[in-house]
């Protein structure tokens, strides 16, 4: 089964890191990653932009369209991953992998009940 792994934080703190500090971060997560991708169970895995780069689509009568997110929250969703695994348990391994190399914010661990491939953008 598909699992998403979305990971949530607070942007702020994330777009005050420094190069070296953000590269340090994605290189542990990279070592996650290929272990997964060695596995045969990686999916697609997404850094989203800024939310200051986000427009939203609030389906009202008539549909409003406004700049930035949905919600005004503490810790935004920043990313996701797509993970193949035999059950939840296994799910909440990678993301505890995945945690530890990490730090700060929250991953949210969802079951996904309908998979398109549809066709890839590069």
């Amino acid at each position: 089964m598909l699992y998403a792994i979305l990971c949530y934080h607070n942007e702020d703190v994330v777009g005050s890191w420094s190069k070296e500090q953000d590269a340090a971060v994605m290189q542990k997560l990279a070592v996650v990653q290929d272990k997964l991708r060695k596995q045969g169970r990686l999916g697609p895995v997404a850094r989203l932009l800024p939310t200051t780069a986000a427009t939203t689509l609030r389906k009202e009568d008539p549909p409003l369209i406004v700049d930035g997110p949905f919600a005004e929250t503490k810790e935004q969703l920043l990313g996701f991953y797509l993970i193949d695994c035999k059950n939840l348990d296994e799910a909440l391994e990678a993301a505890q992998e995945l945690g530890n190399a990490n730090p700060g914010g929250s991953y949210e661990i969802r079951p996904v009940g309908v998979f398109d491939a549809g066709g890839a953008v590069a």
